[in-house]
C-alpha cells in the first residue's frame, strides 16, 4: 500500500525535528527522487529556509548545532554531506537547504546537464569560465627495458616479460609469476594528475594508486623480502607470508608488514607523510626510530620537524579517494586545492592571502570540476577558472 503525500510531509518534519529513523529517512529520499511532483514541497521548505537566513536575528546556537549534528548522523557515509562552514547558522541552514532542494540530485544524480548552481540558492554569480573532467582510470607502465605501455580503463592486452604474464584489463594491471628461478625486472608504474589506477603485483597483494603517485616493484618476488618503493599515495591489501614480509620504501622510511590494509599518503607538497593502518599491523621506520600500529592508528611523520607520533585515524577520511570521494574535516582551502589540483590536473593560484575559511564533508570525486566549485562558492569562497588555471580568491 502506497503511502499518502501527508504522510511523506510528516516524515520530513520529523527529520527536521530529529525523530526520524534511518529507516523513514531512506523511504523519505526514495519518495523525494520518486516524481518531480514532489518538488513543490521542497521548494516551499526551501523558502522557509531563506527567509530564517535572512531574518535580522541570531538563530539559537543550540538549535543550529542540533540540526546539524542530526544531518552529519542520518545522512550515510556513503553519501554526500555537502561543504559547510563551521558553527555558523547561514552554513548550516544551506547544508539543510541543499538536502531538501538539492540532495536528490546529488543522491541519486543522473541528469549529466544539471547544474548544481540552480538548487543553490546561497551561491552568487559565479566566474568559472569553463570546465575540466574529473580524473579518470590512466597510468604509465615503463618496463625494466624502458619500454613505456599507456594505460587506461578501456584497454585490455597481455604482456609477457619473461615467466611473468601482465594482463591490463577493466583499468587494472595483474601480474601472474610462473616458476622459479626466472630473471627479476623493475617496473614502474606512474599514475599522473587527473588519474588513479589498481595493480596486483606478482604476490596478489593489490595495490590503488591515487593521482600523482608512482609505485616501483620486481616483476617476480624472489628473496627473503618482497619490497616495493612508493611516491604519492596508494592504498594497499598485502598478501600474507609470514616467511617473507612486505615493506614499502617511500622517502627514507619503511613500512613493514606480513598480511594486512594500510594507506600511505606521502605527497612532496603535503606537511607530513602518514600510515594510516586499517587491519593487521605495520611497523613504521626511519632511521633508529620506530612505531607499531595497531588498526585504527596513523603515523605520522612531519616533514618540517622531522618527528614522529602515532594518533587516532579518521579511516573514512583517510581511504575516502579510494571509494571515490573527498571527504574534510575543517579543512583550509589551501588543503581542499591541493586535492583538487592532482584529481582534476589543474594549476591552483591564489588572488590574494589563503583565508582561514574552514570547510568540512564529502562529495563524490566523479563530478566536474564546476560542480565541486560551486559547492564551496556557495559557502563563501570565490573562484576564476581559465582552461587548467584555477584562481581561488578567499572572501
Amino acid at each position: 500500500m502506497s503511502e499518502t503525500k501527508g504522510h511523506y510531509e510528516q516524515l520530513l518534519q520529523r527529520y527536521l525535528e530529529g525523530s526520524c529513523t534511518p529507516e523513514e529517512a531512506a523511504a523519505l529520499y526514495n519518495w523525494l527522487k520518486s516524481s518531480d511532483a514532489h518538488r513543490p514541497l521542497l521548494a516551499r521548505l526551501q523558502q522557509e529556509f531563506e527567509q530564517v537566513i535572512n531574518e535580522p536575528h541570531e538563530v539559537p546556537a543550540a538549535v543550529s548545532d542540533r540540526i546539524e549534528a542530526r544531518l552529519l548522523q542520518n545522512i550515510s557515509r556513503n553519501k554526500i554531506v555537502p561543504l559547510r562552514h563551521p558553527w555558523r547558522w547561514a552554513a548550516v541552514a544551506s547544508v539543510l537547504m541543499l538536502l531538501l532542494a538539492g540532495s536528490v540530485y546529488w543522491f541519486y544524480k543522473t541528469d549529466k546537464s544539471h547544474n548544481i548552481a540552480s538548487n543553490m540558492a546561497l551561491s552568487k554569480k559565479s566566474v568559472i569560465g569553463s570546465d575540466v573532467a574529473p580524473g579518470t582510470n590512466k597510468a604509465v607502465l615503463t618496463l625494466a627495458d624502458g619500454t613505456t605501455v599507456e594505460l587506461d580503463s578501456a584497454g585490455n592486452q597481455v604482456l609477457q616479460q619473461g615467466k611473468t604474464t601482465v594482463q591490463q584489463r577493466n583499468g587494472r594491471l595483474e601480474y601472474a609469476a610462473k616458476g622459479k628461478g626466472e630473471a627479476i625486472g623493475y617496473n614502474t608504474l606512474v599514475v599522473p594528475r587527473g588519474g588513479q589506477f589498481n595493480i596486483v603485483l606478482p604476490d596478489g597483494s593489490h595495490v590503488w594508486l591515487n593521482a600523482a603517485s608512482r609505485l616501483k616493484y620486481p616483476t617476480a618476488f624472489t628473496g627473503k623480502e618482497r619490497v616495493v618503493e612508493l611516491q604519492g599515495q596508494g592504498y594497499f591489501e598485502i598478501a600474507h607470508n609470514a616467511d617473507r614480509p612486505f615493506i614499502v620504501d617511500v622517502n627514507n622510511t619503511h613500512i613493514q608488514v606480513l598480511g594486512t590494509r594500510f594507506d600511505i599518503m606521502a605527497y612532496p607538497d603535503e606537511q607530513s607523510l602518514n600510515t594510516t593502518l586499517l587491519e593487521g599491523a605495520v611497523r613504521v621506520q626511519r632511521g633508529e626510530r620506530q612505531q607499531l600500529l595497531k588498526p585504527g592508528q596513523q603515523s605520522v611523520l612531519e616533514y618540517t620537524t622531522g618527528q614522529m607520533f602515532v594518533r587516532p585515524a579518521d579511516i573514512d577520511q583517510t581511504i575516502a579517494w579510494k571509494t571515490g570521494f573527498f571527504e574534510f574535516d575543517n579543512a583550509g582551502m589551501n588543503v581542499i586545492m591541493r586535492q583538487v589540483a592532482r584529481w582534476y590536473d589543474v594549476d591552483v593560484a591564489y588572488g590574494n592571502e589563503n583565508s582561514s575559511r574552514l570547510f568540512g564533508g564529502r562529495i563524490s570525486r566523479s563530478l566536474p570540476l564546476s560542480e565541486i566549485l560551486h559547492m564551496l562558492e556557495a559557502n563563501g569562497a570565490k573562484f576564476s577558472l581559465e582552461g587548467r588555471r584555477l584562481t581561488v580568491t578567499a572572501e
